[in-house]
């Protein structure tokens, strides 16, 4: 029976679950936004191997904490969304520039505790490994901003193109005439 369908059916290519490069993320930066995520992850890990800290040290670890585990978690949400059919669904149309801001924020909040952290805890080799991966993870973020800008432009930039919104295209204000109803005589 497998020999009478065979030589009829293809392979679905919209089938397959990763979608690859896509009109949101190329192969290059496919890689990057994983290796975005497992240093993020492990930059957190680091941080939560920390036995102990002390009163000051302590909120320095937390903001630490807070910003590797957050970077982690929405990015790893992005990087589904964005390598999936999954985007389609969720009624965002302005990918480009939610992931844009998105990674500019977080490279500058990862950089801010990667510093703070790095000038503020109890000079552990946990703490010290974890501040080189929230460093590490900062220069792959700003990475993904310079590869979004040489691949796909800046984009916030105004091109004289109506913008989509959230609801479709933003509604183009009428021109005025140019002929007029009755020409001079």
């Amino acid at each position: 029976m497998s020999q009478v369908y065979s030589p009829t059916t293809a392979p679905n290519p919209k089938a397959s679950w990763i979608m690859v490069p896509s009109e949101n993320l190329d192969k290059i930066r496919f890689v990057i936004k994983v290796g975005e995520v497992l240093l993020s992850f492990v930059a957190f890990i680091l941080e939560e191997v920390v036995s102990n800290c002390y009163s000051n040290s302590c909120n320095s670890l937390y903001f630490f904490e807070f910003v590797s585990c957050t970077a982690f978690l929405f990015t790893l949400l992005l990087l589904i969304l964005l390598s999936t059919s999954l985007h389609t669904r969720v009624g965002i149309t302005c990918w480009p520039s939610l992931d844009f801001g998105y990674t500019g924020f977080i490279a500058v909040l990862f950089l801010i505790a990667s510093i703070i952290f790095a000038s503020d805890n109890n000079g552990s080799t946990t703490e010290k490994i974890a501040v080189v991966f929230g460093f590490f993870a900062t220069a792959l973020f700003a990475i993904d901003l310079v590869m979004f800008v040489k691949t796909r432009g800046f984009p916030f930039k105004k091109d004289g193109k109506p913008e989509a919104s959230n609801g479709g295209p933003v509604a183009v204000q009428p021109q005025p005439e140019e002929e007029k109803l009755n020409p001079p005589q």
